[in-house]
């Protein structure tokens, strides 16, 4: 009888090739739970059992076994570059994320470059879905192999992308050492790696307050960025927008945004130019006073296009975004009906975002008569900025309890 972890692996492999999900695969005759076993190497296969998947997929019985000649290392390499073959070539609507998950944690002496490939690919995946915790993970050991590769763009693009999920996290701290790692590092690459480190190391710094060092950064970015092809130039100008709106300077952070966003035709990057209006939209929600007309105008702009590329994810963000709105529009059932539709949702917002629609969900409660349990939220939320080193949005939800507190609403408001 064929032995595993073998056999799984060429099952698997020989499944993701056919594009079958688990479940049309094992069919009437077997569980799904099964079949994800025997895939894992959990289970050892039955004569019956392979019988079975031979007959489903189509294929003589000897198709499950490895060539003595090839040995099992050449084997492992076949099946993980079939599934990312497979992840790579799949359609939105294909979830193949797991088949690639369970490659990965089968067994680690697949190839350094063909696992990193799988890292990468397997983290973007889980970025996409919201699952950041476990974008980490996959970031943090994808760092760790890249060292061992010992090749420049590998690490400086490894520590980029674990220092933009660090900030989504809100570990702000990190995701500046992150950045300030893959700095020196980046020196010689492409302008486009560089550029990719500077706007995360932007972020973070402004995430953290320290406006003066973001500022210089963001500068730095935008003239590295002034004659960049393609999208480097916006994505410059979008992080020095934000810098510009924590720092208050609210006219000059409006002409810098919409120059980002007049410079980005959808046909060039259509999530791109999604995510970026609905960045802009909060920007502007977040603008003193709010920029109410321009943030709703974007928010029609871009909610067709969710449906064409728009992830969970995305749509979320879009909810929120038409919370906030209503909110600063006296809209005050709207914004009630949008956050309990929310709330019934797992959460995929970043820390900031979380943060800032916990903080919306606390003053309709104080609205509603709460009064007692809404500032008591709004100071934990405050609590949890400062001691996650955000102070700019640490000083922000302190300033919507003192506006709170001021505005004195009765234990019976409505």
């Amino acid at each position: 009888m064929l032995e595993q972890p073998a056999f799984g692996q060429r099952l698997r492999a020989l499944r993701v090739k056919q594009g079958l999900s688990q479940a049309t695969l094992a069919g009437d005759g077997m569980s799904t739970g099964y079949l994800s076993r025997l895939e894992s190497g959990a289970r050892r296969p039955t004569s019956r059992v392979v019988a079975h998947l031979a007959e489903r997929l189509g294929v003589p019985t000897s198709e499950f076994e490895v060539p003595a000649e090839a040995g099992p290392g050449a084997a492992q390499t076949s099946s993980l570059a079939q599934i990312l073959a497979a992840v790579i070539s799949a359609t939105p609507d294909d979830d193949l994320g797991e088949c690639l998950a369970a490659a990965l944690r089968t067994d680690d002496r697949w190839d350094a470059a063909l696992r990193w490939q799988a890292l990468w690919l397997l983290a973007q995946l889980r970025d996409g879905q919201g699952r950041h915790e476990e974008e980490h993970d996959l970031l943090t050991e994808l760092t760790q192999l890249s060292d061992q590769l010992g090749t420049p763009a590998l690490r400086v693009r490894a520590r980029t992308q674990l220092s933009r999920c660090a900030r989504v996290l809100g570990d702000n701290a990190a995701a500046r050492e992150h950045a300030q790692q893959a700095r020196p590092l980046a020196a010689d690459l492409s302008v486009a790696d560089r550029a990719g480190v500077l706007h995360a190391l932007v972020s973070a710094e402004a995430e953290l307050g320290l406006l003066a060092d973001a500022r210089a950064h963001a500068d730095e970015l935008c003239a590295l960025t002034a004659a960049a092809p393609g999208t480097l130039r916006v994505e410059g100008l979008w992080a020095a927008a934000t810098v510009l709106i924590r720092q208050g300077d609210h006219a000059t952070a409006q002409e810098v945004l919409e120059q980002a966003l007049t410079g980005l035709d959808s046909r060039q990057d259509l999530t791109l130019w999604v995510r970026l209006r609905l960045a802009a939209a909060s920007l502007y929600l977040q603008s003193t006073p709010p920029l109410t007309d321009r943030a709703q105008a974007y928010l029609d702009e871009v909610a067709p296009a969710l449906d064409l590329v728009g992830t969970e994810l995305h749509q979320q963000q879009l909810l929120t975004l038409r919370a906030h709105l209503a909110f600063e529009c006296g809209r005050l059932d709207e914004a009630r009906e949008i956050c309990a539709r929310i709330e019934e949702q797992e959460l995929l917002l970043s820390f900031r975002d979380r943060t800032r629609f916990r903080a919306l969900c606390a003053r309709l409660h104080v609205l509603d008569g709460d009064r007692a349990g809404g500032i008591e939220t709004l100071q934990q939320l405050a609590e949890q900025a400062q001691a996650a080193r955000n102070a700019e949005l640490a000083a922000e939800i302190w300033r919507t309890l003192a506006e709170t507190l001021a505005q004195g609403y009765p234990p019976t408001a409505a």
